[in-house]
């Protein structure tokens, strides 16, 4: 199976070269996509000669990852890992998303929570939401549907090359299902705090963005009906 790992980074200078070792020493293809990055990110990924596509502005991980995807359909790749540059997923659990995409599942998700509970928490609020949105629209159970480690087989990279509308998300994912019939399957993960810096993600903006997806989800819900 030709797999490529897709890492998109925004201001990952302090940890992009280590992500992108650790994917290498586990034997995997990558690809950075640098998502119009303010700080020495580029420098960074030009000095380390890490393989790298430059966007020139910040376009939000939605177009990284398709900008990613779409190098991965020139080289074909037929399975396409999503992995945080951050340093919070760890390289030693794709093989397992990978060898779920080899048994025929389309979307393999790295969950947190298949063995452990989830921790009480805002956010943990909005995932319940969302898996319960899913589980309604879609017919299928995702205990960690925020998770951003996730792999995608020929058929799921076949639909992100041709819409640009879609993005690697939950809507995206309950959409892939209820409609494509995908197959999804979770397999248990550990993650790491990531290695510098602070998350995009502020508590107004995780707050809008569980807002849009459970209102992307309700959508599709509707044109069920």
């Amino acid at each position: 199976m030709n797999t490529l790992v897709i890492i998109p980074v925004y201001n990952e200078e302090a940890s992009v070269a280590r992500v992108v070792q650790s994917v290498m020493d586990a034997g995997y293809d990558y690809v950075v996509v640098n998502d119009g990055s303010n700080d020495n990110t580029a420098e960074i990924c030009r000095t380390h000669a890490l393989n790298c596509i430059n966007l020139p502005i910040n376009r939000g991980i939605s177009a990284a990852f398709r900008a990613g995807v779409q190098y991965a359909q020139e080289h074909e790749a037929n399975c396409v890992v999503q992995f945080d540059g951050d340093g919070q997923h760890r390289a030693e659990y794709i093989r397992a998303l990978v060898d779920g995409i080899r048994e025929d599942y389309d979307i393999v998700i790295g969950s947190r929570f298949i063995s452990k509970k989830k921790p009480l928490c805002l956010r943990t609020v909005g995932s319940n939401l969302i898996s319960a949105l899913i589980k309604a629209t879609a017919g299928v159970t995702i205990a960690d549907p925020t998770s951003g480690m996730r792999a995608f087989g020929q058929r799921a990279i076949t639909e992100f090359g041709s819409n640009h509308n879609l993005g690697p998300e939950p809507d995206t994912i309950a959409y892939f299902v209820s409609k494509k019939g995908f197959r999804v399957l979770e397999t248990q993960v550990e993650m790491s705090e990531r290695l510098s810096g602070k998350s995009y993600l502020t508590l107004r903006q995780s707050v809008f963005y569980m807002a849009r997806v459970i209102a992307s989800i309700l959508t599709l819900k509707r044109l069920d009906r």
